[in-house]
């Protein structure tokens, strides 16, 4: 006997495969922030002459062999491999997980699915353009694909939480990562563009971060298998 689960419009149905599906959403998306810090991690580990800053360089950098120097920094990262197979795989994983959250009834599919496809290109803009001076025009942009459309992503998916199975809170928080990350990106180009190289990667990853910890939040609360009227308590 099938027992059917009659939701309000615009939310999602909690059968059985729908858990299935979510869950293996939730956890795609987490994935796709956990591959970004790991690769990154470990690409700046092995950079240690002189040591790699999460300050001063820019993270791009971690994917830039060398050594050479380049947009005023100099770079030299042993596994520049690793950090550049973090980025490929970090756009594909967040699509395959935007495009399972979508394939939920009552998903915003369009927009999410076309800012997940942007994540996506720009990530894989930077695996086969790394930041090296040589490809500074497909850099940039799968730069700024992978950054603002990364942060306006969260922003609705965490606006739109009911419909895509987050609950309250982490939806809340996913809105003001978004924006806090709009807003260093802002203030990460200014820095960038005045040349002076302050605090340059600090920056930076105030409009990175809030990217990579909005999937967090959306991974592991989509996870979570709640029914609609659950997720306004959380």
């Amino acid at each position: 006997m099938i027992e059917r689960i009659d939701t309000e419009p615009g939310t999602i149905a909690f059968g059985a495969p729908r858990t299935k599906q979510r869950r293996a959403a939730g956890a795609t998306l987490a994935a796709a922030a956990v591959i970004f810090f790991l690769a990154e991690f470990i690409a700046a580990a092995a950079w240690t002459d002189p040591p790699y800053s999460y300050t001063y360089h820019y993270i791009s950098d971690l994917g830039v062999r060398g050594p050479l120097e380049a947009l005023d920094q100099y770079m030299y990262s042993p596994l520049a491999w690793v950090m550049n197979t973090g980025f490929f795989l970090y756009g594909v994983v967040v699509f395959a997980g935007a495009a399972m959250l979508t394939g939920l009834r009552g998903g915003r599919r369009g927009a999410v699915l076309v800012l997940a496809a942007v994540v996506g290109a720009g990530s894989v803009l930077l695996a086969f353009f790394p930041g090296d001076g040589q490809a500074d025009t497909y850099h940039g942009l799968g730069a700024m694909a992978a950054i603002v459309g990364g942060n306006v992503l969260i922003i609705l998916v965490g606006r739109w939480y009911r419909r895509h199975g987050v609950a309250r809170r982490p939806g809340r928080a996913m809105v003001v990562l978004g924006a806090f990350g709009l807003v260093s990106t802002v203030a990460f180009l200014a820095v960038a563009g005045s040349g002076a190289n302050v605090l340059v990667g600090l920056v930076e990853r105030c409009a990175v971060y809030p990217v990579l910890v909005g999937l967090l939040c959306a991974g592991v609360s989509i996870g979570r298998a709640r029914r609609p009227g659950e997720l306004d308590q959380s």
